[in-house]
C-alpha cells in the first residue's frame, strides 16, 4: 500500500471532484423560481447544501495541492541531502 503525500493528494483531488460534479448537478436541476413553468415550489433550503459540498470540495484541493507542494518540497530536500 503507497501511502505518500502525492498519493493522498490524488484521492482528495479526485473526491473533490466527484463531489463538486454532484453538488453543481443538484444545482443545475433545482427549480430556481417559484412560477417555474411545470416545477414544484422552490425551497432556498434545498441550495445550500449542494452550496456548501461546493466550498468543500474548494478546499480539500486547496488541500491537495498543498500537500503536493509540500512533497515537491520534502523530494528536493531529499536530494540535496543525498547530493
Amino acid at each position: 500500500m503507497n501511502i505518500s503525500p502525492s498519493s493522498s493528494a490524488n484521492v482528495l483531488i479526485n473526491n473533490a471532484q466527484r463531489k463538486s460534479s454532484d453538488a453543481a448537478q443538484t444545482i443545475a436541476t433545482l427549480p430556481m423560481q417559484k412560477d417555474e413553468v411545470g416545477s414544484v415550489e422552490f425551497n432556498s433550503t434545498d441550495v445550500i447544501k449542494p452550496v456548501l459540498s461546493l466550498k468543500e470540495a474548494e478546499l480539500e484541493t486547496s488541500a491537495a495541492a498543498k500537500l503536493l507542494a509540500a512533497d515537491k518540497k520534502m523530494l528536493g530536500s531529499i536530494l540535496d541531502i543525498r547530493a
